[in-house]
């Protein structure tokens, strides 16, 4: 894979989402902006009061285009309805904007990004807090924290709470979906479970929140 040899950050941001997402699909910060993919920018209001944070586009998304529309976005938005969160009024995007894989065949596997591959994306999502200036972001995985928080956490210590940026939104952290698609039986109930009643302290801090 080739190894980029450009700067890590442009001297100014783009001042839109729009010419944000024009300027991911260019990005080759680091290798994953080498493999062929199509950047994936995030979707949804610009006055959202909550930004739901994944780890990367997958196969479908990148594809289609558009973050959280494969199995993974469709076990997301039956937890967010049951939690009474209104996925149409949050804005989705995900920590790295390019989706990573090996290719087995026809078949493109999911790759985990490196940490450091995660750092130099989230310069992109700082942005888009910047200007969508939620008050309340949603990560979902270990990837999805990192690119929030700047480091590395456990899940299962730091879900279901806040995590204040300074000068920013609220982060809270729980699983990812993709983790539960792949658990099975009492196993893939408990952590459902789980994942629910992080939504729910979610949606009731929303409540609080709300003017």
């Amino acid at each position: 894979m080739i190894t980029p040899d450009v700067p890590l950050a442009e001297p100014e941001r783009p001042h839109s989402l729009a010419g944000i997402g024009a300027a991911i699909e260019a990005c080759r910060r680091c290798p994953i902006g080498f493999n062929g993919t199509h950047a994936v920018m995030g979707e949804g209001p610009r006055d959202a009061t909550l930004v739901i944070v994944g780890e990367q586009p997958g196969d479908v998304e990148e594809r289609e285009g558009h973050p959280f529309v494969g199995p993974a976005g469709r076990l997301l938005n039956s937890h967010l309805e049951d939690a009474g969160i209104d996925r149409a009024r949050t804005y989705v995007t995900n920590a790295v904007k390019h989706f990573k894989f090996v290719q087995r065949g026809k078949r493109r596997l999911h790759q985990s990004p490196t940490a450091k591959e995660i750092d130099i994306c989230r310069w992109w999502i700082e942005g888009e807090l910047e200007l969508i200036q939620p008050q309340l972001v949603l990560a979902l995985g270990g990837s999805a924290a990192r690119g929030m928080l700047g480091k590395t956490v456990t899940i299962q210590k730091e879900r279901g709470r806040p995590h204040p940026l300074a000068g920013g939104p609220e982060v809270w952290v729980t699983a990812h979906p993709s983790y539960l698609l792949r658990l099975k039986d009492e196993g893939r109930r408990t952590e459902e479970q789980r994942f629910a009643a992080d939504l729910r302290k979610l949606a009731a801090r929303m409540a609080e929140l709300a003017p």
